[in-house]
């Protein structure tokens, strides 16, 4: 067993009112005791506006990604993480998704609802892959939601996360940098081309939406020095879903199932005398807080207000 824990817990809060809302009544008793009994430690400051969320610059650091906003080499690292070799190439993240159509403007689902199968993303992944070959873009399959692109457009290339999206007007995060326009020509080439996908009748036909457009994200080129995620940190995904769909009150009880878990957990850990670590990451910032266990622990833990875990997730 290692001699140390780290656990972070990505979309512990937001600035949206319902969040706000929901802060005010929850009560988190083992977040409060960790919080109590740990010391502050590094803060990553941010905003609502980074391409890339805070908990993946946390996530960046841990792998030795350099974690430069929208530009976290994630594809290039999964293909490494899988056993393959990036090659020193600039890979990207493919997202298949669907763009919702509104009276003044365009917003993206999350992809997880399509419910796309396999067989369904190879055969769309198959119609659009000679539009990105044309650009010199190679792509291959990974998840039904998920293909790994690999081409020169990616090596300099800042894209926004897919979580930064999901829910969210689509033209407050498109690229405008220069070089982009060859990609925007792309994404609307493919859109085309799904329009007519006989796939997407059918989809439409069972009652389920179409794959209508591409989100790219985790674009770059590996570092030789990155590593898998460490084993002794623990990422609690549990806020992520209810978070990207705004259902504030299934966040909250997703973070009473955290709080009972994954929180009691980490207490364990530091009852029995390991060095542990907790990040909490927001939409703009992440914040952690470290110690180790001892019995001087245990005895000021009861001194602290019980407000101070209100305190450090509305900060985020």
């Amino acid at each position: 067993m290692s001699d140390s824990a780290h656990l972070l817990i990505p979309f512990a809060s937001s600035p949206a009112p319902g969040c706000v809302e929901a802060l005010r009544g929850l009560t988190l008793p083992r977040l409060e005791q960790l919080l109590a009994r740990l010391v502050p430690g590094e803060s990553d400051a941010g905003t609502e506006t980074s391409l890339s969320l805070p908990h993946e610059r946390v996530l960046a650091r841990a792998c030795g990604l350099e974690p430069t906003d929208g530009r976290i080499p994630w594809a290039a690292w999964q293909v490494k993480q899988a056993g393959g070799d990036p090659d020193g190439a600039a890979w990207a993240r493919i997202t298949p998704c669907h763009w919702r159509v509104g009276s003044d403007h365009v917003a993206m689902d999350d992809p997880a609802g399509l419910q796309l199968h396999e067989g369904e993303s190879r055969a769309l992944l198959a119609a659009v892959r000679p539009f990105f070959e044309e650009d010199g873009i190679a792509l291959e399959y990974s998840a039904p939601t998920l293909w790994l692109a690999r081409g020169e457009t990616f090596r300099d290339f800042p894209a926004a996360s897919l979580e930064r999206v999901i829910g969210r007007r689509v033209d407050d995060w498109l690229p405008r940098v220069a070089g982009a326009g060859p990609l925007r020509r792309l994404q609307q080439e493919v859109q085309m081309l799904l329009y007519t996908s006989e796939i997407n009748d059918q989809r439409q036909q069972r009652g389920l939406l179409p794959v209508n457009s591409f989100w790219v994200s985790g674009s770059g080129t590996l570092p030789a020095d990155a590593t898998a995620l460490p084993p002794s940190m623990t990422v609690a995904d549990g806020l992520r879903g209810p978070a990207l769909a705004g259902d504030w009150a299934a966040w909250a009880a997703a973070w009473r199932k955290i709080d009972g878990r994954e929180g009691a957990a980490l207490l364990q850990s530091l009852a029995d005398g390991r060095s542990v670590t907790l990040t909490l990451a927001g939409e703009r910032s992440a914040r952690s807080w470290s110690g180790s266990g001892g019995g001087w622990l245990r005895r000021i833990g009861g001194m602290f207000g019980g407000a101070r875990a209100a305190t450090a997730l509305e900060a985020l």
